[in-house]
């Protein structure tokens, strides 16, 4: 394949993912809500007039409208765009990564359901189960279609321990703190994304995923955001270290056994 080619082939990419992370702004809106996602059309939350096509571009329209509805002046918020644009960055990073394959256009898909996880759970508090399938789904096919020669058991491992992991934390909590640490919608998300990245890297992103919510926890302590009566999502921290482990797994986990060799 020419340079020229793969540039090309990146452009569509890039355009195609800047699209998707469009419709994902419908689904993170409208999927924990339990609304329609082809209907009705996209409108102002607001004023609930319809969305014109020209002020519906991706990233383009937020910035030409000032991040305003045309309609009735409310504010837009800037998390469309930043879907948008992330969706676009993951994707790329994909390419980059893992090629213009099969295996690449799966992380793609499993990449916009993290983003997905990530913003529902940061605004709701909740996994919806129909992401967590879809994780299930791509971690299948990505075992099947991953360039290097996978371990089903590797798989297998990955997914029934991770659950295990985050199952006994769900009990254990409730038992020792009486209280829920974390929901029941973390346990079944890092399960399915233990069978799409395997024990190392799924227990990698556990692990990245801790030191993410503790950062978080000291600066929102040292800011005073903290409020013991309203629950911290846990879900956002472990999509990213999930994230992390996919593009940086195996580099992380050679650098650190290389201490010990």
């Amino acid at each position: 394949m020419t340079e020229e080619l793969q540039w090309l082939i990146g452009f569509f990419i890039a355009l195609i993912g800047l699209s998707v992370g469009s419709f994902l702004n419908v689904v993170i809106y409208r999927l924990p809500r339990e609304e329609r996602l082809d209907k009705p059309s996209s409108h102002c939350t607001s004023c609930g007039h319809a969305i014109r096509w020209y002020d519906n571009i991706p990233v383009l329209s937020y910035l030409l409208l000032g991040g305003k509805c045309r309609d009735c002046k409310a504010h837009i918020s800037i998390r469309y765009t930043l879907v948008e644009l992330a969706n676009l960055l993951l994707w790329i990073c994909c390419m980059l990564k893992f090629g213009i394959t099969v295996y690449s256009g799966l992380c793609m898909i499993l990449c916009s359901l993290l983003l997905v996880i990530f913003f529902i759970d940061l605004e709701h508090q909740i996994v919806c189960d129909s992401t967590v399938i879809g994780i299930l789904l791509v971690g299948a096919l990505m075992a099947i279609f991953c360039p290097e020669p996978v371990v089903w058991y590797d798989r297998l491992i990955g997914g029934g321990a991770a659950f295990l992991f985050f199952l006994l934390l769900f009990y254990g909590s409730q038992l020792i703190l009486k209280k829920e640490a974390l929901g029941g919608g973390d346990v079944k998300l890092m399960g399915a994304c233990g069978l799409a990245l395997g024990w190392q890297n799924v227990a990698l992103g556990t692990f990245l995923g801790a030191i993410i919510g503790c950062v978080y926890l000291l600066i929102a302590s040292a800011l005073g955001k903290l409020q013991s009566d309203k629950p911290i999502p846990f879900a956002p921290m472990l999509t990213a270290g999930v994230a992390i482990a996919l593009f940086f797994g195996q580099s992380i986990i050679g650098w650190y056994l290389g201490l010990f060799l």
